[in-house]
């Protein structure tokens, strides 16, 4: 099981995994395709990139939800649901850094038990198994 954390390359990372693109490491690589075939997505992942097109940041060819509807089918990827249980984790989470899209992507990760993966070194100072 994998969390896919987009964090501040959002629709960059998705791309590494959707294209096959060289900027995703061989360990990640490795780790998407040797999984028990449950990847997570974010829906903190989904928003933020969802924000960053609405601001004109990033485009997609198509609309939002019918790219990302085919992408998740088409990759096997889940988008994990949000718990009660989670929201409650970011209450008591520490400030290292105060991205709201991270956190919201750490929380999920401590109470599931769910690796991230990231490049982004900051999980790392949350105890978050990170895969990259």
């Amino acid at each position: 099981m994998i969390l896919r954390n987009t964090c501040n390359e959002s629709f960059i990372r998705y791309a590494c995994v959707l294209l096959d693109d060289p900027r995703l490491s061989e360990n990640a690589r490795v780790n998407i395709v040797g999984t028990d075939g449950l990847i997570f997505v974010s829906p903190a992942s989904l928003w933020e990139i969802a924000i960053k097109i609405s601001i004109g940041k990033y485009a997609l060819p198509e609309p939002f939800a019918l790219f990302w509807e085919r992408q998740l089918q088409m990759n096997d990827f889940t988008i994990l649901p949000i718990s009660l249980s989670q929201t409650a984790k970011v209450v008591n989470l520490p400030f290292h850094h105060r991205d709201p899209f991270d956190r919201l992507i750490i929380a999920p990760s401590l109470v599931e038990e769910i690796p991230v993966l990231s490049s982004d070194v900051i999980f790392d100072s949350y105890g978050v198994e990170r895969i990259w």
